[in-house]
């Protein structure tokens, strides 16, 4: 990377969530050009904003969001393995990638009403969602305001809240000294980065989301809430998550962090992929009930 400014902002991004780190990971790795494919990009404009898609594949609609910082490339795993099941969605968030910002304050209800947008835009009547990190929270913000026929939702690395009872604290201190750094750099009226874009996207994650856990019981979709056991997330919040879902699933990954739809897509693709094709199912482990 030949902007040492820049390289600093995406080491500290990563330090904290993970997905510039990701996307390195991902550059040049397929043959499709994901995130850039100028025979399938399409921009439409939603709620002031030109947003970009990209689309790939035929049968249900399963729509991909990607987390902070990233991209439709940063989910490039994902579409190479499910573009063959379900015709796949993937769009740039506002502000992120290839969409425009036009806003000064950048927040997940603005992303949320974004994506339902391109749903009634492409005319899906019913959706699948697999989101990673901001992605995870704008899905479960779907699920909550019900605007949009969802089947299912695989939240990957979502929180609720930002603080150090969802956030592990080395990482809340990380999202602080980044935040001081931008302001630093408005402040100087330096040119060299788009300091206020950066603001707000690092906004999103030191200030963002809100979201009540009783909200969550609005959820009528069938819900795979995913982390790593050594995810920025904290594991207890993770299944708070879970335990607030009328229909959900719990997966704790052995062994991973919050980079794993990128550094073990087999792995996660994988259980994405039983969730999505089976039958959902909360068994119970009363063992009385077990004769009867």
């Amino acid at each position: 990377m030949k902007n040492p400014i820049k390289a600093l902002l995406l080491l500290l991004t990563s330090s904290v969530f993970g997905i510039a780190n990701a996307q390195v990971q991902m550059n040049s790795k397929f043959d499709t050009p994901y995130g850039n494919n100028t025979a399938v990009g399409k921009f439409v404009e939603l709620n002031g904003a030109k947003i970009y898609y990209e689309e790939y594949g035929k049968g249900e609609p399963l729509l991909l969001i990607h987390g902070n910082s990233g991209s439709i490339e940063t989910m490039g795993n994902q579409i190479a393995y499910f573009k063959s099941k379900y015709r796949v969605i993937a769009l740039d968030s506002r502000g992120q990638g290839k969409s425009e910002l036009k806003t000064d304050s950048l927040t997940f209800v603005q992303m949320t009403k974004d994506t339902e947008a391109l749903v009634n835009h492409l005319k899906l009547d019913s959706i699948s969602i697999i989101g990673w990190s901001d992605g995870g929270i704008v899905g479960l913000q779907m699920g909550i305001s019900g605007k949009s026929k969802i089947k299912k939702i695989i939240a990957m690395g979502a929180n609720l809240r930002p603080d150090s009872t969802a956030i592990y604290s080395w990482a809340v201190k990380g999202l602080q000294n980044e935040r001081k750094v931008f302001s630093a750099k408005i402040k100087e009226k330096d040119t060299s980065e788009n300091w206020n874009l950066l603001k707000q996207i690092s906004g999103l994650l030191a200030d963002q989301p809100n979201i009540a856990a009783k909200d969550l019981s609005k959820i009528k979709a069938k819900v795979l809430v995913i982390a790593g056991d050594r995810d920025v997330i904290r594991n207890e919040h993770t299944v708070e998550i879970f335990e607030n879902i009328p229909k959900a699933q719990l997966c704790i990954m052995p062994g991973e962090t919050h980079f794993a739809p990128a550094s073990s897509p087999e792995v996660f693709n994988a259980i994405a992929n039983k969730f999505l094709s089976e039958p959902f199912k909360r068994p119970d482990s009363d063992f009385t009930k077990w004769d009867k």
